[in-house]
């Protein structure tokens, strides 16, 4: 691939015509009115007239993309048509549930569960002939309809990509195609501004820190711009480690120089000349790519000394996390970052004032800077239409949990819970019923059937009892045990915390032990009041963010679900059945045949009776492991 040198405004903008030429056919599915067979012509004259996406997301990945990749561009090539038809690799698509995706364009064909297996029928029907296979379409599960394209699926019809635009669109390794949407023009821009004219641009935009805070980000940049030091730094968070978030890797794995580009952006405003990726060494692929885009951007002198002919500099290198969970916040993270143990610090002074080796530093996490580039080519007053009052633009979630459409998706500020979960989302898995969804990973609260049309912004997550965070939302069903939620998220804030501060390092361990007391039944209604005292006390106390919020989901879970925790601590049972210890199995002699199978496969012989006769099951040897109902074929196995 040939990269182009680009050292003035002048080489961007032929480079930029030339790059959007070649991507114009992909974008074919993009334009409402269509065009004209002449243009298609004439497009394709030299070009290519169709192109294979293949998704190259990590969870893609892990079912065999590479693979179905290579089979694309072998079948493509056994039958003559590697002048007419490109094979691309892209980021995350966002529809995760599924992948493996494909997806032909122009015609913006979407095909999904996709096998290595399929590649030779996709080529031979669809690229070679014309039709569409149809086994492989994303079906409605509501009407059973095939959807050909993407554009009229529920879980992509709702949705507004800021933050996601290129992701599945392009090919994250290729800077060229990059620069075909619109790439490097936003800094091209900004380096013929005053910094402070784009600091206000950032502050009238309203765009807030997507990594949890939700500080302004314009304050932030103009905070570090009027401190006065000789070194100053520009630092991208993407210590990703909520569990079941990928949002930021998502965009690292798929649209690499948007972050690239931004950081050079916050350079030139803030005064500094060296940025920072610090990055989880869990995300192999994500650093992959951010190397080969820092790699391609120097070579063609977007990174470097003198960018486009002026007098600013500016480059970048990667730091990787051990990960550690408390190194997502920005003054653990700079710790780390200098060779010293992960753990905040008291602030003041914030790192925008003294960060890294004491020099004024800038902090923004990967979907923050994802934001900058669109800002400065669209204006603050397109970015601040988007969304609610005081939260403005789009906020990309991770969706998981019992939903049917598992995957990454960007809404507009303001869009609702229900929204999110029954209309992007497609309902509950196995037509189960909402119990209850939890936003803001393992500090956030979880939130119930009362809060399904609760705007999602800031402050009316934070008023029902929970938080944005960085973006993980997690839902559950009826079969979900909310104490056992609570217990879980406690266990990895135990696990994850750096020990500096008592409320955190002690306090979140006896809250454990705790809600450990309650599922097994052992806990008293004192026990229940010291939880959520201790819980208040470690939210007021603790040092850093993690402290403050690891009590989030005992106290939510609390408020909205105390019923259950009653029903633990003084009826000694489980409700969801999901609680071992206050779980009881029992037969139900009018159903039970005496075929044994039960029985048969008991890891522990606590099931007794004979062929053709009713069992019995011994509750002082069972240990609930639940291999016998998965074997009963009568349904005679009842859990209480």
């Amino acid at each position: 691939m040939a990269l182009p040198i680009i050292a003035s405004f002048q080489d961007l903008e032929k480079v930029q015509k030339k790059c959007a030429a070649d991507f114009a056919l992909r974008e074919l599915s993009d334009r409402p009115q269509g065009i004209s067979a002449e243009e298609i012509k004439e497009l394709t004259k030299e070009g290519y007239e169709q192109y294979v996406l293949c998704c190259g997301g990590t969870g893609c990945h892990a079912s065999q993309s590479a693979e179905i990749i290579k089979r694309f561009e072998d079948a493509i090539k056994e039958n003559g048509l590697e002048k007419k038809i490109k094979v691309i690799r892209t980021g995350c698509f966002g529809f995760c549930e599924q992948g493996p995706i494909v997806q032909i364009r122009p015609d913006n064909t979407f095909y999904v569960h996709v096998t290595p297996d399929d590649v030779k029928e996709i080529v031979t029907e669809h690229l070679m002939e014309g039709n569409k296979v149809k086994r492989l379409l994303y079906v409605l599960p509501a009407t059973g309809e095939h959807m050909p394209d993407s554009k009229h699926m529920p879980f992509y019809k709702q949705q507004v990509r800021i933050a996601l635009r290129n992701c599945g669109s392009i090919d994250p390794e290729n800077i060229n195609e990059y620069i075909a949407r619109k790439g490097y023009a936003a800094l091209a821009k900004v380096l013929t501004m005053k910094p402070e004219d784009v600091i206000q641009t950032i502050i009238d935009a309203g765009l807030r820190g997507r990594g949890g805070g939700g500080f302004p980000t314009g304050q932030k940049w103009k905070i570090t711009r009027e401190v006065q030091a000789t070194k100053k730094y520009v630092v991208c968070n993407a210590d990703e480690g909520d569990p079941g978030a990928f949002m930021d890797r998502s965009i690292l794995e798929g649209d690499p120089h948007s972050i690239i580009e931004a950081m050079a952006i916050n350079g030139y405003c803030t005064g500094a000349d060296h940025g920072l990726i610090y990055i989880r060494a869990e995300y192999p692929l994500a650093i992959h790519r951010l190397e080969v885009a820092i790699a391609q951007a120097r070579e063609c002198h977007l990174l470097g000394k003198n960018i486009f002919g002026t007098d600013f500099s500016f480059d970048i290198e990667l730091r990787y996390g051990a990960g550690a969970f408390v190194c997502g916040e920005e003054t653990a993270l700079i710790r780390s970052m200098e060779g010293r143990r992960g753990e905040p610090y008291v602030k003041p002074p914030f790192p925008s004032v003294r960060g890294y080796k004491d020099a004024p530093t800038n902090v923004n996490n990967v979907e923050t800077f994802a934001n900058i580039c669109p800002i400065i080519l669209n204006g603050s007053k397109w970015f601040s239409s988007i969304g609610t009052e005081k939260s403005h633009g789009t906020k990309v979630f991770a969706l998981a949990g019992k939903v049917n459409n598992v995957g990454l998706i960007e809404v507009p500020m303001g869009t609702t819970l229900r929204q999110v979960i029954f209309d992007i989302g497609g309902g509950i898995k196995g037509g189960k019923k909402f119990k209850a969804v939890q936003t803001g990973g393992p500090s956030g609260g979880c939130l119930t059937e009362k809060h399904l049309d609760t705007p999602i912004d800031y402050d009316n997550l934070i008023a029902a009892g929970s938080m944005m965070g960085s973006g993980g939302m997690i839902v559950m069903d009826e079969d979900n045990c909310m104490v056992a939620v609570a217990k879980f998220y406690l266990d990895f804030t135990v696990e994850e915390s750096c020990g500096k501060c008592a409320p955190c390092r002690i306090g979140n361990k006896r809250l454990y032990e705790l809600l450990d007391k309650i599922t097994k039944g052992c806990a008293t209604m004192e026990d229940l009041q010291n939880l959520e005292n201790l819980a208040k006390v470690i939210k007021d106390t603790a040092l850093c963010g993690l402290g403050q919020t690891s009590p989030n989901p005992v106290l939510s879970t609390l408020a909205n679900f105390r019923d259950e925790y009653l029903a633990h601590v003084v009826d000694h049972r489980c409700p969801a059945h999901q609680c071992t210890s206050l779980v009881r199995y029992t037969i139900n002699a009018d159903k039970c045949k005496g075929c044994t199978a039960c029985a048969r496969n008991c890891p522990v012989q606590a099931i007794s009776g004979t062929v053709k006769n009713p069992h019995t099951i011994n509750p002082e040897t069972c240990i609930r492991c639940g291999s016998c109902v998965s074997r009963c074929k009568f349904g005679a196995i009842t859990v209480e």
